[in-house]
């Protein structure tokens, strides 16, 4: 078969297309012939060392991937060879064929396509986890989204209309700005504007009650004097490439919450958790309530410049590699 692999954590622009044998699943897992896979940001991360996980060189990057189950380990319930499917890795997915473990396996509704179902469980679970479990949003509240136009931000857009938020969208470019519209946003704001903090207070004079933080840097800064009382901040990752250091005090003054929310922990520690999220993702997606963007569709030898378009924060929507 053929897989991206990494030899050496010097980023993407080292990865190399390489012809590897097919792997076999052991008990609990199952072998997926890959149709296409999700690009992350954090397939960067992963090819420098510098993500939370750290496999052993060399490796097969990928985090997400759609298909059919082409064969199956002892032990494995519930699934049959020919079977439709999203699974998560470890690593692995940037091949055509990858072994999941069988928990890590959900099963397709027929209304979602192969490249939709590639790109989709990573940033729709990540929005809709950050702002049903940790942030709790509610209905009517303000929603504040920085990145908006990104696979993850347009998720977060979408899942808090579907939560029935009001959703203040911030990204870079009339063209950015415009995607976010079409996928819901009540307002947008360039996220390079020079007066950013007043433009958010000026749309949310009560101030903003969850903000979705994927960027960091001066974003979360700005988020975070725009709060209102008991205000929760999400912080999901940093593709400013800066780690914001919180001051305490400003969290002090209006009660002000910030949580850290980390969606691959979930496969582990609640996978229950994580399946009830999914059928809730599917129901709003057959619902037409979230419209997934896959606006990047690249081969499977393209892989350092599919990761590139995310990392130079080029992409709208999802990145995928198809094999």
């Amino acid at each position: 078969m053929q897989a991206i692999l990494c030899r050496e954590l010097a980023g993407p622009d080292a990865l190399i297309l390489a012809d590897l044998p097919a792997p076999e699943p052991g008990a609990c897992h199952v072998r997926l012939r890959v149709v296409a896979a999700g690009v992350n940001f954090a397939d960067s991360l992963i090819t420098q060392g510098r993500y939370q996980e750290k496999p052993s060189l060399p490796f097969v990057p990928g985090l997400e991937a759609a298909g059919r189950i082409e064969k199956i380990g002892a032990g494995v319930q519930g699934f049959e060879p020919g079977q439709r499917v999203l699974a998560l890795f470890d690593h692995g997915a940037f091949a055509e064929a990858a072994i999941a473990r069988a928990d890590d396996v959900v099963p397709l509704p027929e209304t979602m396509d192969d490249a939709t179902a590639a790109g989709f469980a990573i940033v729709y679970g990540t929005a809709y986890g950050a702002l049903a479990w940790r942030a709790g949003l509610l209905p009517g509240e303000t929603l504040l989204v920085h990145g908006a136009a990104s696979g993850v931000g347009l998720a977060a857009v979408e899942c808090g209309k579907a939560m029935k938020a009001r959703v203040i969208a911030t990204a870079r470019g009339e063209a950015r700005l415009r995607v976010a519209a079409e996928h819901g946003a009540d307002a947008v704001i360039d996220g390079d504007h020079p007066e950013l903090v007043a433009e958010i207070r000026r749309l949310a004079p009560s101030g903003v009650d969850v903000a979705f933080d994927p960027v960091g840097g001066t974003l979360f800064d700005a988020a975070l004097r725009c709060m209102a009382w008991e205000g929760r901040i999400v912080t999901i990752g940093f593709a400013s490439g800066t780690v914001p250091q919180i001051p305490a005090n400003h969290l002090l003054v209006k009660n002000v919450a910030v949580f850290g929310f980390y969606f691959g922990s979930y496969r582990r520690r609640d996978p229950a958790r994580l399946r009830q999220g999914f059928e809730t993702l599917f129901g709003w997606h057959a619902a037409g309530r979230i419209r997934p963007l896959v606006a990047h569709r690249l081969k499977l030898a393209d892989a350092a410049l599919a990761i590139g378009l995310l990392t130079s924060r080029r992409a709208t929507g999802k990145v995928v590699l198809t094999t």
